[in-house]
C-alpha cells in the first residue's frame, strides 16, 4: 500500500527560494560553504528557459524539487529541448518525515514535462547514472525516457514531445587545463556553473586551500554558465589541479581538496630539486 500523498507541487515561490539555494539541504553544515552562486546562476537563467518545480508539504516548505534548462546551458546537444539538472528529495535529517519513496519523483517530472512543453520545448532531456547511486537511469527509463548516449557512468536519456527531431548527444570533453601554464607554481582550475551546491563548495574549498598554501598556488575560474565556455571546453563543474581533475562528482572535503593541492606542490618542489 503506497503511503499517503502529503504534499503538493508548485513553482518555485520566494518563501522557498533560500532553501532551494542549498538544495533543500538546510541541515547540511557543507551548505555554509557554498557562496552566492546558486543564487547568481537563478538570477541568470530565471528569464533564459530556466524552470523549477518544488514539492511542499503542508506547511508550504520545500521538501523536493526539479530544475530543467534550455539544453545550451548544459554538456548535451540538443534541438530545442530542455535539460534537467537534477531532481532531489532530502532524506529525513533536519525533518520529521522521509518523503522519498510516496511518488514525490514522478510527480515532479510530470509538472516540469508540462511546464517545458508550455514553453514550447521539443522534448526533455536528462541525465541518470548506470550505477546505483544518485539518479539511476533506469528510474528515467520507467518513466518513458530512452537512453541515446553514454559517458562514463552517466547516461544521456530524452522523452521527445515531437516525433521529427534528432536525439541530443553528450558534448564530449574538448581539453584539459594546461599543466605548467605558470612556470615554477602549481594552477588550479575551477570549472563552475552556480548550477549545483556540491560544486559550488567544491569551489570555495579550493579557493580556501589555494590561499591558504601561498602564492605558489595559482586559481583561474572559468564561468561555465557562459554558453562558449561550455562548447570550447565541454566540462561544467570541475577541479581541476595543472591537468588532473580532481573534484567533478561527489562531495569532497575542505581536507582532501586541499591535501590534493599541497601533494601537487610538493612534487613541483621534488622536480625543482
Amino acid at each position: 500500500m503506497k503511503p499517503a500523498k502529503t504534499y503538493t507541487v508548485i513553482d518555485l515561490d520566494e518563501k522557498n527560494k533560500e532553501l532551494y539555494f542549498i538544495c533543500l539541504e538546510d541541515g547540511s553544515p557543507d551548505m555554509k560553504e557554498t557562496g552566492d552562486h546558486k543564487a547568481r546562476w537563478y538570477n541568470t537563467l530565471k528569464n533564459k528557459g530556466l524552470g523549477v518545480k518544488i514539492a511542499v508539504d503542508k506547511t508550504g516548505t520545500a521538501v523536493g524539487m526539479i530544475q530543467y534548462v534550455p539544453i545550451e546551458y548544459s554538456t548535451a546537444r540538443g534541438e530545442n529541448c530542455h535539460f534537467i539538472n537534477c531532481i532531489w528529495i532530502p532524506r529525513a535529517r533536519s525533518r520529521a518525515r522521509n518523503f522519498r519513496h510516496m511518488g514525490m519523483g514522478k510527480a515532479l517530472l510530470q509538472k516540469a514535462e508540462q511546464d517545458a512543453k508550455k514553453r514550447g520545448s521539443r522534448g526533455m532531456v536528462a541525465w541518470g547514472m548506470s550505477m546505483p547511486f544518485f539518479i539511476k537511469a533506469s528510474w528515467y527509463k520507467k518513466q518513458g525516457y530512452l537512453p541515446v548516449d553514454k559517458q562514463g557512468i552517466m547516461v544521456l536519456l530524452w522523452k521527445p514531445f515531437k516525433q521529427d527531431i534528432a536525439p541530443p548527444k553528450w558534448i564530449k570533453q574538448k581539453k584539459t587545463p594546461q599543466a605548467g601554464k605558470h612556470p615554477g607554481k602549481i594552477t588550479v582550475t575551477v570549472f563552475i556553473s552556480g548550477s549545483c551546491p556540491v560544486q559550488n563548495f567544491h569551489c570555495e574549498r579550493a579557493k580556501r586551500a589555494a590561499a591558504e598554501l601561498g602564492d605558489r598556488v595559482v586559481v583561474e575560474i572559468i564561468n561555465s554558465l557562459d554558453k562558449n565556455n561550455i562548447a570550447e571546453w565541454g566540462i561544467t563543474d570541475a577541479v581541476y589541479v595543472e591537468d588532473k581533475c580532481i573534484c567533478a562528482g561527489p562531495p569532497q572535503s575542505y581536507k582532501t581538496i586541499k591535501s590534493k593541492i599541497a601533494k601537487a606542490l610538493k612534487q613541483l618542489e621534488i622536480k625543482r630539486g
